[in-house]
């Protein structure tokens, strides 16, 4: 699909999709065609990503490794960067943040129904999950019959950064990149005016943030969840119970030097629940919360 170009402000604003998400890139030069070259390149490397680390598709890296049967695969170094990434995540979240919990989207569809399943369906997944049982020794990764990996936890954030990184390395100018709310600014300029989604309030920012350089990432149930008697089941899930998080903050934004930063801390403080603000204040990022 083409990159679609229009003026923006002091510059100009390309949009495509990609990795499910509505992108964008925000940019402050003058000529059109550097404009259109740039957004093109940004497409082709979001694109990049998503056809290599999908698990949708049969013919990447991650469909190799989930259908090896148990055998050793080895992986090039981005892919191995990624995975000594889930590893560290895994270490320092006591086990919260877990890439082999894909597995959980068998019974769990967050699309604003009632249709909660059971316990016993949740419980029955449960050995399927466990980065403990996979053997990571780079280069090579062996994954367990019936188990997967699945980075769609960090992939969105991993590719904005990509794209920050390789934008600031062709020009100088300030740039913005969102990906579905994830964002990074780079370059030199005016701060981006960006605005932060309030849970409840369809498309209407909650908070109004100022960005020169760094990354925003925001985790909540505004977009995906499901509601029964009463009861809202956010998406963001307990690889250890299979269950989601019930008394987790509607919304946490957290800023960070890079997107991939950003985003496990607000999917770390989701998975805190009640905890967020604590688990931040631990952290000491500046995050902005909503219950």
């Amino acid at each position: 699909m083409a990159v679609r170009l229009r003026r923006h402000g002091i510059g100009w604003q390309g949009d495509f999709a990609a990795m499910a998400s509505p992108c964008e890139i925000l940019l402050a030069v003058e000529q059109e065609a550097a404009a259109r070259r740039l957004c093109e390149a940004a497409a082709v490397e979001a694109r990049r990503i998503e056809a290599k680390f999908s698990r949708y598709r049969n013919d990447n890296i991650i469909h190799a490794i989930n259908h090896s049967g148990g055998r050793p695969v080895a992986v090039d170094d981005e892919t191995a960067d990624l995975l000594d990434f889930a590893d560290r995540c895994h270490e320092i979240s006591g086990g919260r943040f877990d890439v082999t919990s894909g597995v959980l989207r068998r019974i769990w569809r967050f699309d604003g129904s009632g249709r909660v399943p059971s316990r016993k369906a949740a419980k029955a997944l449960l050995p399927l999950i466990g980065w403990s049982k996979i053997s990571w020794q780079r280069p090579l990764v062996s994954v367990p019959p019936d188990m997967e990996i699945d980075f769609g936890g960090l992939g969105k954030e991993y590719a904005v950064d990509r794209v920050a990184t390789m934008l600031a390395e062709r020009t100088p100018a300030a740039v913005l990149v969102n990906f579905g709310g994830d964002l990074r600014a780079v370059g030199s300029g005016a701060p981006w005016l960006v605005g932060v989604e309030s849970p409840g309030a369809g498309e209407a920012a909650g908070l109004q943030l100022e960005l020169k350089v760094g990354a925003l990432a925001t985790s909540g149930d505004a977009r995906r969840f499901l509601l029964r008697d009463g009861v809202r089941y956010p998406h963001i899930l307990n690889p250890r119970t299979g269950w989601p998080v019930l008394r987790a903050p509607r919304s946490v934004t957290v800023l960070g030097d890079t997107c991939t930063e950003a985003g496990l801390l607000a999917t770390l403080a989701m998975l805190h629940g009640d905890r967020a603000e604590s688990f931040l204040a631990e952290q000491g990022v500046q995050n902005w919360v909503l219950r």
